[in-house]
């Protein structure tokens, strides 16, 4: 047997010597245990024969698998042959990446996970089985979805994120979107707003209105949402380091339109870990941003028990370029951070806990994102039970906002990304998303116009109502690819964290420079592989085109003028008096140490009540923070070696 093994030579022979005999351990055990030179040929020494069974393009049909009978046979009289009459070629240039290490094509995510060719239920664990690892919608692990009835009692919130300019013409975005059927607003705040700073400020000259909308005041944030009631629209805010600044606005807008706080709901994004490790739009050292943070879930607790005091944002690490489990093990686990120190502050998870809400990407590679959502429920499941000990069956709820990929869509032929937005929001669906935003197609040129905006809506709407995608639940589930996928995924988030951990949590992470350099390093290899044609991106590396410039949106200089007439005029009329006096009262507390609040109270120095005073005396998002910046400092990121 052993001497017919060795005498054949092709590829196919040794594929089918392989399925005959096991693994390529089990060969060289029948190499090793034969005389040498039994029947050998001298030309065809022991190495020859490794290396052919190394090389054997359906080697991996067995190598770390238990593959049932029919598999084998399929690997043997079908596969085989086929590949041998036609080698498989990789999408992209035939080097790097997309080769293994016997010149073989290799496939794989955008990620750069490798994909087999085929999954079986030999790619599972042994003890894989529907109850424990898949479960059914609305029950641990809520791996097939949090509702038992997936979109078939309410589709996802197909919330639209818009602002620019002036909070004027933004008001008429809001009101045209609403008009053409969005269900919720998501408010785009300018640079400077993000930054903490007023308008006319040195720092803010040239991007105000650019990237969002200005916000500087109250005024500001009452002519934002006149003539939309905010106790009958679900909002969701994109600011972390002055969140709390901004939230208290739009209390206060709420409070002023006759809303109860405890009807209104939305989400406040409030997510300060992700900046210090993407996006970079941070204001105050880590420890004291998180306790402003903490501030945010107790005061939420207590008074707006409907409205998400943070959006736990794995979006801006992916736009950064981590990889798809990247992006899902930093996100869980800076959730997972915010719940040890709100534990510290004495906070019941069970209080704070049903309002945490997450917000994903939706990247091109279809089946990973699908994978990494459902991988996220099980996750926080396990983390919130096993870790947390909570009671509260919401507690354990992983609820999540999904945006399609900005950084995925290019410059370059921008009709063609309407395709991508539409795979990317089919994915999210697909995934259980709650609520969704879909990229207009013109965003890596400019802030969306109008009519780029209403076809990223009418892709939400056809996909809902024309696709039968919201028809079934988890519609993919039970697919071995899909499954093993999440899988990985689950198994690489829980390894990040074991690491996390030996650091000492997230904020010691962020400080050693550790999740800043993971994600450096993943962004360095796509490029590469983009630039060497090995990952292919339509109309940028391949079928490219010359082509005329796209009309675009522009924001001039004269939104900066008029909100800076806007400023000198609100402080000529308020009280400067009252706002000093609130602004030092709220240092004061700032100052202090917080603990929990008791019967049924919120901590005497919580910033929150301070800030919604100062909100109220028409203190400007700039005065605010800087009183901040006065006791708590900034911050100067540390350097990724």
């Amino acid at each position: 047997m052993v001497k017919n093994l060795i005498l054949t030579s092709t590829n196919r022979s040794v594929g089918r010597a392989i399925l005959q005999h096991g693994d390529r351990s089990s060969i060289i055990k029948l190499i090793v245990d034969t005389e040498a030179g039994n029947g050998m040929p001298a030309n065809k020494p022991k190495a020859d024969l490794l290396k052919a069974v190394a090389e054997s393009p359906i080697s991996d049909v067995l190598e770390g698998r238990h593959p049932a009978r029919s598999e084998k046979e399929w690997a043997e009289k079908t596969l085989a042959p086929t590949l041998e009459k036609a080698p498989e070629k990789p999408i992209g240039a035939p080097t790097g990446t997309n080769l293994d290490e016997h010149g073989h094509a290799r496939f794989s995510t955008i990620s750069n996970e490798p994909i087999r060719r085929l999954y079986t239920r030999a790619d599972l664990p042994a003890d894989w089985n529907y109850d424990q690892y898949l479960g059914y919608p609305g029950q641990p692990p809520y791996t097939r979805g949090i509702h038992s009835t997936g979109y078939r009692g309410k589709l996802w919130t197909m919330r639209m994120f818009s602002g620019f300019a002036s909070p004027e013409e933004t008001n008429q975005r809001y009101k045209y979107l609403l008009e053409h059927g969005g269900g919720g607003l998501s408010v785009a705040f300018d640079l400077p707003t993000l930054m903490g700073y007023d308008s006319d400020h040195p720092a803010s000259e040239g991007e105000v209105g650019k990237c969002g909308v200005a916000i500087d005041s109250l005024e500001d944030m009452e002519i934002l949402f006149d003539g939309i009631s905010l106790e009958n629209v679900t909002t969701s805010m994109t600011i972390n380091s002055p969140a709390s600044v901004l939230w208290a606005m739009y209390l206060v807008v709420a409070e002023k339109q006759g809303a109860d706080w405890k009807k209104i709901s939305g989400t406040l994004q409030n997510d300060i870990l992700k900046e210090y490790i993407a996006q970079k739009e941070y204001i105050y050292p880590p420890a004291p941003s998180m306790r402003l943070v903490i501030d945010t879930f107790e005061f939420g607790s207590k008074f707006t028990p409907r409205f998400n005091t943070i959006s736990i944002s794995g979006y801006h690490i992916r736009e950064a370029g981590s990889t798809a489990l990247q992006e899902l093990a930093f996100t869980i686990y800076d959730g997972v951070e915010y719940v040890e120190w709100a534990r510290r502050r004495g906070l019941d998870v069970d209080d704070f806990g049903p309002r945490l809400s997450f917000f994903f990407n939706a990247h091109n590679d279809f089946f990973e994102e699908i994978a990494k959502y459902r991988a996220g429920r099980k996750i926080w499941y396990r983390l919130m039970k096993d870790r947390f000990g909570a009671k509260n069956d919401r507690t354990r709820l992983m609820r999540f906002h999904t945006q399609t990929a900005g950084v995925s869509l290019p410059a370059q032929q921008p009709m063609n990304n309407i395709a991508r937005v539409a795979l990317q929001a089919l994915a999210a669906v697909l995934g259980g998303t709650q609520s969704l935003h879909t990229d207009a197609y013109d965003e890596a040129l400019a802030l969306p116009t109008e009519e780029a905006a209403r076809i990223a809506l009418r892709t939400q709407q056809i996909i809902a109502f024309e696709s039968g995608a919201a028809q079934t639940v988890d519609p993919l589930g039970g697919s071995y690819f899909v499954e093993k996928q999440t899988l990985d995924m689950e198994n690489g988030a829980f390894l990040y964290f074991d690491k996390l951990d030996q650091m000492g949590g997230m904020v010691k992470a962020i400080e050693r420079g550790y999740p800043q350099k993971e994600i450096a390093e993943a962004s360095y290899q796509y490029q590469r592989a983009v630039e060497a044609n090995e990952k292919i991106t339509v109309g940028v590396n391949d079928f490219v085109i010359e082509e005329e410039s796209p009309n675009i949106l522009y924001i001039g200089e004269s939104v900066a003028r008029a909100q800076e007439k806007k400023l000198k005029a609100l402080r000529a009329r308020r009280s400067s008096e009252e706002v000093q006096r609130r602004l030092d009262a709220l240092k004061q507390a700032a100052a202090k140490a917080p603990t929990a609040g008791t019967n049924g109270n919120i901590s005497d120095v919580n910033t929150m009540p301070f800030i919604v005073d100062a909100v109220r005396a028409y203190a400007t998002v700039g005065e605010i923070c800087e009183a901040l910046r006065q006791v708590y400092g900034t911050y100067t990121e540390v350097s990724v070696t």
